[in-house]
């Protein structure tokens, strides 16, 4: 699952990896994003994007699914979790937010994290969005990387921003979880996150940027594969 400002487009190169070793693999694209950014409209939120997944697994009939989740995407796969467990083997947050039922995307950043994202607010059609941040803040070796990404981010709708979240469960649902920790160069805004959560995850380091199905595509399906 695609992280927020990105689509299933960013997935390319590791749904390759993964096809190749015989799995089936489904990258889509929520709700106003990406391509599917002309649906975008005030009521776009968390639950929608929810459903988004939760309505692909019912579509196509899946079980035993390892779901996985980058940045933003941490909240859609724990609401998917507590919605539609029965679907699912596996968590892995990939560099995610973990969000407690209860609190908001908004609440579990720092406080000058957060008041920055909400001055940062812009309209884009009439409607509420944070817009896309600068690609350099993912670390990219390869220039190449970082214009694909000015071409492709689009901006996120503003409302899963403040939504406080009603999983109704822990974290996960019970769920088998893992959390791969992106360390070079690693996101500020996600440090006090990672280390709240430290000591009662599995967690796994990996030496790239942010965005590391764009920037470590062989190294995120190796570890994807592990739980497949």
């Amino acid at each position: 699952m695609h992280g927020a400002w990105h689509g299933g487009w960013c997935w390319r190169r590791v749904a390759e990896r993964l096809q190749q070793a015989g799995h089936r693999v489904f990258a889509p694209t929520l709700t106003g994003l990406g391509e599917r950014a002309h649906l975008l409209t005030p009521a776009v939120n968390l639950d929608t994007h929810v459903q988004d997944i939760a309505g692909v697994l019912e579509a196509e009939e899946l079980e035993n699914v390892v779901l996985a989740g980058h940045s933003y995407a941490g909240l859609v796969i724990s609401g998917v979790a507590a919605r539609a467990k029965r679907r699912l083997r596996q968590l892995v947050y990939l560099d995610a937010l973990l969000v407690e039922d209860g609190q908001s995307w908004a609440e579990a950043f720092p406080p000058e994290v957060t008041e920055a994202r909400r001055k940062s607010a812009t309209l884009t059609g009439g409607v509420k969005t944070l817009p896309a941040p600068d690609p350099k803040i993912y670390g990219f070796s390869d220039p190449a990387d970082d214009v694909w990404l000015r071409r492709r981010l689009t901006p996120h709708p503003y409302a899963p921003f403040e939504q406080k979240v009603q999983w109704g469960c822990p974290l996960g649902n019970g769920l088998p979880k893992v959390y791969v920790d992106c360390t070079q160069p690693a996101l500020a805004a996600l440090a006090a996150i990672k280390a709240h959560h430290r000591a009662e995850w599995e967690f796994i380091e990996l030496q790239t940027g942010h965005d590391l199905m764009v920037s470590a595509p062989e190294e995120t399906a190796r570890i994807l594969l592990r739980y497949a």
